[in-house]
């Protein structure tokens, strides 16, 4: 067939583009062989696939079943299969060249290491290509939550969630535990016939014949995404793409508050491309969450603690949305690459909250996410103010904090202003379709900056404004930072009311934003007396705000001005929520007072068995710093 001379063209040019973008990721660095927070050795022997096949055990707090991995030889003389497991009970290993025929297989389970778990050792013929882990889960596997009845909306049946991130999947599935490995997973879940099944994946509205909730990703996602929930849940559809799924008693207000998420991805879509993932549902789970959202793929797993009647909070749902192109679609190497995930993943919850509710909704989440960064800094290790930490942490866990978050956002921000938004924008598009479905590592992060932004854009940006950004433990003297006028105002009238020449009761908070309020609680000058503060909670009633967000900072600011009176309601707060965002500033206000101490260990050894084990030690940590 002859081509057209324009026909030619087309095809030369796209010959072009497709050696350029070969070319382009040939230059970048390597991903690193090893995962620091995991024994895994993908570059030997790498996990393609994951099946699982469990049932659900209430009485005994525990997953119980198999494990069935698909095995890559990336080494063809490699013959130790090296996973990652924490507190599982291993009881059979089998492999397989075809799924039909299966043989014992030698393994050995290593001491537990208090951090990484044990290293499960698995020795495999040249030819295997399946290894399947009989197991059972342990009652205090760190990933999972037992609620009984009584911690639940509907208070008749138990509920179990799961939160793998960073490094939990491991305490409940047998594999490679690391984001440097991503496969598509399938599974079989058997749950008692009252409740209902649902994961990170394809789901079927009803059981198969056997009685397993059958569910498949197609797309390969790391271990921290595989999520699970069982529990007396309902579902709602929200939009063509969208629903929410929860408790009976909560569907109907949580419907209501999130019924605009389509809306926010086709802006997403607009921005960023294509949403790949097929559906996005949340679900909305108990108060002991501890976290605001989780991106789980095709469903965020959320916390209740956002649903106030008035939409107000759902710039949450917009930062788990966003993170289906960045942490899901791109996802960091390694857990030292974390801002990758969640820097990114702030910049374009800015940017959808700038286009879906206006620049001014938009400024004041940034100012308050650059409060957050502060707050982060001063109760943070040196290492760990910074995007990069010169050598990895030894517990994700414990460095986990806002850093990642607001620092990385603000470095993007600053690499936008000095481009340009229309190139930047261009930029992160190609970022996302370059690295699909694939992990990355900063040096790679780097590397493609400087081939597709910065080689177009000469002058603009230096080498050592970027390791500035990323090396140094505080944001670089010329970073662009938020202003937001609706919070000066606020600070105006603080002042005035602090001066005593505005009356508690002329307050004109009445159109306030719940961002309003937060701010003039949050940053309120340590002068405030006892006085005003028992003024401000017998006027608005502060402490019995159904907001939880603003609760939290009503008693973190009660506490910390010395009004004791507020220590009964503010232990009642913090055993009716899990979300240790909310947790952790009540408690730092405890131990920071007289007194307060022995009254948040005693509120705490109440509080523990109703939150979940990563809430549970991150309070617990507290203590053992101060």
């Amino acid at each position: 067939m002859l081509l057209s001379k324009n026909d030619a063209r087309r095809v030369v040019l796209a010959a072009a583009l497709l050696m350029s973008s070969v070319l382009a990721r040939a230059a970048e660095p390597p991903l690193p062989d090893r995962d620091p927070h995991s024994y895994a050795n993908p570059s030997q022997l790498k996990v393609t696939n994951v099946a699982l096949q469990l049932s659900v055990d209430f009485d005994r707090k525990r997953l119980i079943g198999s494990s069935e991995l698909q095995i890559a030889h990336v080494d063809p003389a490699a013959r130790e299969l090296l996973l990652d497991t924490r507190d599982l009970t291993i009881t059979d290993v089998d492999s397989s060249t075809d799924g039909k025929a299966w043989k014992k297989a030698a393994y050995l389970l290593a001491a537990r290491d208090a951090v990484l778990g044990s290293k499960l050792s698995i020795d495999l013929p040249l030819d295997a290509q399946r290894v399947r882990i009989r197991y059972h889960s342990a009652s205090t596997a760190s990933a999972l939550q037992w609620l009984t009845p009584a911690q639940t909306s509907g208070k008749k049946l138990p509920f179990l969630f799961t939160q793998s991130q960073a490094i939990h999947a491991r305490s409940w599935i047998p594999l490679q535990d690391t984001p440097l490995v991503r496969a598509p997973y399938q599974a079989r879940i058997f749950a008692p016939k009252a409740l209902r099944a649902v994961m990170s994946a394809q789901m079927h509205e009803q059981p198969a014949a056997d009685g397993a909730w059958e569910f498949d990703m197609p797309q390969a996602i790391p271990s921290y995404l595989i999520a699970l929930a069982v529990g007396d849940i309902a579902f709602k559809s929200t939009g063509a793409r969208t629903g929410v799924y929860a408790e009976p008693a909560m569907l109907d207000r949580a419907a209501y508050e999130f019924a605009e998420t389509e809306k926010t991805m086709d802006l997403a879509e607009a921005l960023y491309g294509s949403y790949r993932w097929g559906r996005y549902d949340l679900l909305i789970l108990p108060p002991s969450f501890p976290y605001g959202g989780m991106e789980n793929p095709r469903l965020t797993f959320a916390t209740p603690t956002v649903i106030t009647g008035d939409r107000k909070l759902v710039s949450l749902i917009t930062h788990e949305l966003s993170h289906s192109w960045s942490g899901n679609l791109v996802t960091n190497a390694t857990w030292s690459d974390f801002w990758l995930n969640e820097g990114f993943t702030t910049y374009l919850t800015n940017r959808l909250n700038e286009a879906q509710f206006g620049a001014a909704f938009a400024d004041m989440e940034r100012v308050l996410g650059l409060q957050d960064l502060r707050d982060a800094e001063e109760h943070a290790e040196a290492a760990d103010r910074a995007l990069l930490r010169a050598t990895p942490a030894r517990d994700p866990d414990e460095v986990f904090s806002s850093v990642p978050y607001e620092h990385g956002a603000l470095f993007l921000v600053w690499l936008e202003t000095q481009v340009g938004r229309p190139a930047f924008d261009r930029f992160l598009r190609g970022w996302f379709d370059d690295h699909a479905f694939k992990s990355a590592s900063t040096a790679q992060f780097v590397a493609y900056l400087n081939e597709h932004l910065l080689a177009q854009n000469p002058g603009k940006v230096s080498t050592a404004q970027i390791d500035e950004w990323l090396q140094a433990p505080q944001l670089p003297a010329y970073a662009v930072l938020p202003k937001s006028d609706a919070f000066t105002q606020v600070e105006a009238t603080r002042a005035a009311w602090l001066a005593g020449s505005l009356k508690t009761e002329a307050l004109p908070t009445a159109d306030w934003a719940v961002q309003q309020w937060q701010h003039f609680l949050d940053t309120m000058p340590a002068s405030i007396s006892l006085a005003q503060l028992q003024a401000l909670d017998q006027q608005f009633g502060l402490s019995k705000s159904r907001n939880a967000i603003l609760a939290g900072s009503w008693f973190r600011l009660a506490i910390a001005g010395g009004d004791r009176a507020q220590w009964p309601a503010a232990a009642g707060y913090v055993q009716s929520v899990g979300r240790m965002r909310l947790l952790e500033p009540v408690y730092r206000a405890w131990i920071a007072q007289p007194g307060g101490r022995a009254f948040a260990e005693k509120t705490f050894a109440k509080a523990r068995d109703g939150y979940h084990p990563i809430a549970a030690e991150t309070v617990a940590r507290l203590f053992k710093k101060s």
